[in-house]
C-alpha cells in the first residue's frame, strides 16, 4: 500500500521582483492508497500551492518540512521522477502542448512509467474503451493535447490519463472547476472508478462541496491561511456548506 507523507511542509513563492512570500506555513498529512482526501477551503489559502510544491513547480520553494512517498525523498527528485514514481497532477488549468497529439502523450507517458512501450493493438484499444468512458470523441486521440479543447474537455481528458496511467497518489486540484452539471457526473465517475480500485490514493482540492455529493471522501481537511485548522469526515464538508470559512478566518 502506497503512503504519501507531507511532514512540516514550509513553501514560499518566487515573486517578481527577487523576494520570497511564505505561503505554506507547516503543513501534515498522510494519504494512503485506497484513501479519498479533500482539502477545502478560500481562495488564496494555499491549496493550489500545496498541489505543485508536491509536483514539483520550480515556483515555489520549498523552505522547510518534508514530503516522501513510500518512503522516498520526493522533494529531491525532479518533476518526471516524481511522476515517474507514481505522483499524478490534474491541474485546475491544464496546459495546451502544440504538435503532441493525445495518443502520442498517453502513450509516451505510459512507457515511462512501465520502461517498456505498450502494445500499439492493445494500447489503441485501451485509449478508445478510456475515452469513451469518459464521453470523448475518439477522434481527440488524433488532436494536439487540450489545443481547442473546452474546458469540460480538458477536465475529461484529465481522467483518461488518471486512468490510465494508474498513477499511486493522484492530486486532482479543483478538477470540478468549469463543468456543468453533466460533466462534473462523468468527470466524478471516472475519479469513482479509480478509487474503486484500491491502488492509488485521492487527493482532491476544491472549494465546494457540489463534487463531494459524487466523490465522496473519507477525511476532509479545511485549509486556511497555509495550513490545516480542522479535519474530519464527510460530515464537515456539509458543515463548510452551511457555515462557510468565516470563522476560520476571523481566526486566522
Amino acid at each position: 500500500m502506497s503512503v504519501l507523507e507531507i511532514r512540516d511542509l514550509q513553501v514560499s513563492v518566487k515573486l517578481p521582483e527577487g523576494e520570497r512570500k511564505p505561503i505554506l506555513s507547516g503543513v501534515t498529512l498522510t494519504v494512503r492508497a485506497g484513501e479519498t482526501h479533500a482539502i477545502m477551503g478560500p481562495n488564496g489559502s494555499g491549496k493550489s500551492t500545496l498541489a505543485y510544491s508536491i509536483a514539483g513547480h520550480p515556483r515555489y520553494e520549498i523552505t522547510g518540512g518534508t514530503v516522501t512517498l513510500d518512503g522516498a525523498d520526493v522533494l529531491a527528485m525532479t518533476v518526471d521522477e516524481r511522476a515517474r514514481a507514481g505522483l499524478f497532477l490534474a491541474m485546475q488549468y491544464p496546459v495546451e502542448v502544440p504538435g503532441v497529439s493525445v495518443a502520442n502523450f498517453l502513450r509516451t507517458a505510459k512507457t515511462a512509467l512501465d520502461g517498456e512501450a505498450p502494445k500499439l493493438r492493445t494500447w489503441g484499444k485501451e485509449l478508445r474503451e478510456g475515452m469513451d468512458r469518459l464521453g470523448m470523441d475518439p477522434a481527440f486521440a488524433q488532436r494536439n493535447v487540450n489545443e481547442g479543447f473546452s474546458g469540460g474537455e480538458k477536465k475529461r481528458h484529465e481522467i483518461v490519463q488518471l486512468e490510465l496511467l494508474k498513477p499511486k497518489i493522484a492530486i486532482l486540484d479543483e478538477t470540478d472547476s468549469g463543468l456543468d452539471i453533466d460533466a462534473l457526473r462523468v468527470v466524478s465517475a471516472g475519479v469513482n472508478r479509480v478509487r474503486e480500485d484500491g491502488d492509488t490514493g485521492i487527493l482532491l482540492i476544491t472549494h465546494y462541496t457540489r463534487i463531494l455529493r459524487y466523490v465522496q471522501p473519507d477525511y476532509v481537511h479545511v485549509f486556511v491561511a497555509g495550513r490545516i485548522v480542522e479535519e474530519g469526515g464527510p460530515e464537515l464538508a456539509d458543515k463548510l456548506e452551511a457555515e462557510g470559512y468565516e470563522r476560520y478566518l476571523t481566526t486566522a
